[in-house]
């Protein structure tokens, strides 16, 4: 008996898409968080770069594709339910030693904001102006 294909033990929702966590493997940090889709997931693991499927243009995205901010995959892991996907990764894009940028605001992780009192707040620098990125 031919065993079950990996892409066929993970639980898709309605939509076909499963969640994905990105975490930068050197600090820890989680950058950001998006959707794949079987051929994102398949072709991620073939590329070793992050693919994701974008669910406003409604097609494949090549994390960097635009921007040059590519991820490196080092390692893929799936959670206990078998529904989220946790990529570790470089984030790719800066000069060497500088922090990535992974987020289209042009800041390392898409999670900046921080709740203060009752409100969110930026807490997290802009290392390069966006306008800068995308062309």
């Amino acid at each position: 008996m031919k065993p079950m294909n990996w892409l066929d033990q993970i639980k898709w929702d309605a939509n076909g898409l499963v969640p994905v966590i990105a975490q930068e493997r050197s600090s820890g940090d989680v950058v950001m968080f998006a959707w794949m889709n079987r051929a994102a997931l398949a072709r991620t693991q073939e590329l070793g770069e992050a693919v994701y499927w974008s669910r406003s243009r409604a097609r494949l995205w090549h994390k960097g594709e635009e921007s040059g901010h590519t991820q490196t995959v080092h390692e893929m892991r799936l959670d206990c339910d078998n529904d989220v996907v946790l990529l570790k990764i470089t984030q790719n894009g800066q000069s060497p030693g500088a922090p990535g940028i992974a987020c289209h605001t042009g800041r390392h992780s898409c999670f900046y904001q921080r709740l203060e009192q009752d409100d969110w707040l930026a807490v997290e620098p802009v290392l390069k102006d966006p306008e800068r990125i995308y062309k």
